[in-house]
């Protein structure tokens, strides 16, 4: 599961020229569901949105020191399957990693009762699943951050080839999930 946060003044979501959603300072999420992903994805990403503290302290001097639960800011929630297309082949995005619409939904559907049951009820929006929106955002700072439930370590490898013995490429090790 993939999300993209980013710390906003305003954020809003229209569909055919109406506002159907609208949040002030906050967090604007945008949420990708992968075809294999579970209750475990879910766990980590709401928890990760949650407390991760990209907000400044009470006296605004020290960044990144509190989450937007600590502030009791909103968040605006947007489902998103292109956040998993591969354009590594082509010029076409791929979208084989992203979860069908079918199954996707009943994910979305429930990551948001969830958000709202972690936090205010009130203070979580959303867009409308599967419907054509348009996200209109104020970033604060910026600050974007991406998060993936499935954490990966990128370490050097040394390969020989016939065109330089030592050709660095990266290894992908899949690590143990912290939160």
């Amino acid at each position: 599961m993939r999300a993209v946060l980013q710390r906003v003044l305003n954020a809003s979501v229209t569909i055919n020229n109406v506002q159907v959603s609208s949040i002030n300072r906050g967090l604007c999420v945008l949420l990708g569901i992968a075809t294999d992903d579970t209750e475990d994805d879910l766990e980590y990403i709401i928890k990760k949105i949650l407390n991760v503290r990209v907000f400044e302290d009470e006296t605004g001097k020290k960044m990144w020191a509190r989450n937007v639960k600590d502030m009791g800011l909103e968040i605006l929630c947007v489902s998103q399957f292109t956040l998993y297309g591969d354009v590594t082949k082509g010029k076409k995005p791929d979208f084989h990693c992203s979860m069908k619409a079918e199954f996707s939904k009943e994910m979305y559907t429930n990551f948001i009762s969830r958000m709202k049951q972690e936090y205010f009820e009130d203070r979580i929006k959303d867009g409308v699943f599967g419907a054509m929106m348009n996200v209109s955002l104020v970033n604060e700072g910026p600050v974007t951050l991406e998060l993936d439930s499935r954490k990966f370590i990128y370490t050097e490898k040394k390969v020989s080839s016939s065109k330089s013995k030592n050709k660095d490429i990266k290894e992908i090790i899949t690590s143990n999930k912290t939160v």
